[in-house]
């Protein structure tokens, strides 16, 4: 049987309803965030086979069931790879139910960890090995020893303010290293290499803070597809509960880490769970979770979404109190057009 290839970057209109109509007929959401999708049509302008793509995470891939076991799958995950290819993405994730592991190891992909309810998945055979060493090779030496107590954060950091660097310094007077993993994820306000610059100009003067990009190996609720979960409540908790134990089974062990801290979270409801499913998580691996009250100024607790708000606005003596001097150097840099780096 031959099949039209429709294309969308993204899909609009009748095609997205057929799309999204197409989806639920196979027991899935249409993500939101989706740049690309293709679809096989047959000769009745039918989708018989679909995929999605954003950034470099594939989702959305199905199959109609009459159409199984004929290589649909393939030509699907073909296009979507050329196309990430062509957009300069050599790094392609995918997240899926448990049952599909062997169909998708078939077409070309490695499991990086494993859940009772998620798959992660990426096409590098020691991708996750390489991160790991990449952390390793960024560490310094003292901090490698055995008898070495090893802490650390992970934040998004958006961007970096007083209240991330007070984190930074509770946590350095608890341990003789901390690492401090910042988010990869490009759809913040303020890029991963960005974001990497104000917190690593932040705590220079701090020599046992150690800054990590921390690539596409720890998950954010912003980039945890939930298209195969119909109940949505519990996939929020099965995102957190996969970034969890991929950094408490193969992260945490490759750097001697055994704490972890974090800020309370009084407004965002997301990060508050996360934060409670890391208490009962974490220390299965023999990690410590400890939480400190967040730095207040003003009578309020700093935040990067008041941060965010203040730059906006262009009034930088507002973010006075707010932000180190490194970070609102960069964010005044910034607004005139000029970012420093390096």
């Amino acid at each position: 049987m031959e099949f039209v290839k429709l294309e969308g970057r993204p899909l609009k209109g009748k095609e997205l309803e057929l799309l999204k109509d197409f989806l639920k007929r196979n027991d899935l959401d249409y993500d939101q965030g989706i740049e690309y999708s293709v679809c096989l049509l047959d000769e009745n302008y039918r989708i018989q086979a679909t995929g999605s793509a954003e950034q470099n995470v594939l989702k959305c891939i199905a199959v109609d069931k009459s159409v199984r076991g004929t290589g649909l799958t393939g030509s699907v995950i073909s296009c979507l790879t050329q196309y990430e290819f062509e957009n300069g993405r050599s790094h392609i994730l995918m997240y899926t139910k448990p049952e599909n592991r062997e169909m998708f190891e078939d077409l070309g992909f490695f499991t990086v960890l494993l859940t009772d309810d998620v798959l992660f998945m990426e096409n590098r055979k020691s991708g996750f090995k390489e991160f790991v060493n990449r952390l390793s090779s960024e560490s310094p030496a003292e901090a490698l020893k055995p008898g070495m107590v090893i802490g650390s954060i992970v934040a998004n950091c958006n961007p970096f303010t007083y209240g991330h660097r007070y984190l930074v310094e509770q946590a350095l007077n608890c341990c003789d290293y901390v690492h401090v993993l910042v988010l990869a994820d490009n759809r913040s306000s303020f890029g991963a290499d960005e974001r990497f610059f104000m917190v690593r100009e932040g705590i220079k003067d701090l020599p046992r803070a150690v800054v990590h990009q921390a690539a596409d190996y720890v998950i954010s609720a912003a980039t945890f597809p939930t298209y195969f979960m119909k109940e949505k409540v519990h996939a929020v908790r099965a995102g957190c509960r996969l970034d969890l134990e991929l950094f408490g089974r193969r992260i945490a062990p490759a750097l001697g880490i055994t704490k972890r801290f974090v800020g309370t979270e009084p407004v965002c409801a997301v990060t508050g769970h996360y934060n409670e499913e890391m208490k009962k998580i974490l220390p299965r691996y023999g990690i410590s979770v400890s939480e400190f009250e967040r730095m207040c100024s003003g009578g309020e607790a700093i935040s990067a979404s008041a941060v965010r708000k203040w730059y906006e606005k262009g009034d930088f003596e507002g973010l006075k109190g707010l932000v180190p001097e490194t970070t609102l150097e960069y964010l005044e840099q910034k607004k005139k057009g000029r970012r420093p780096t390096g």
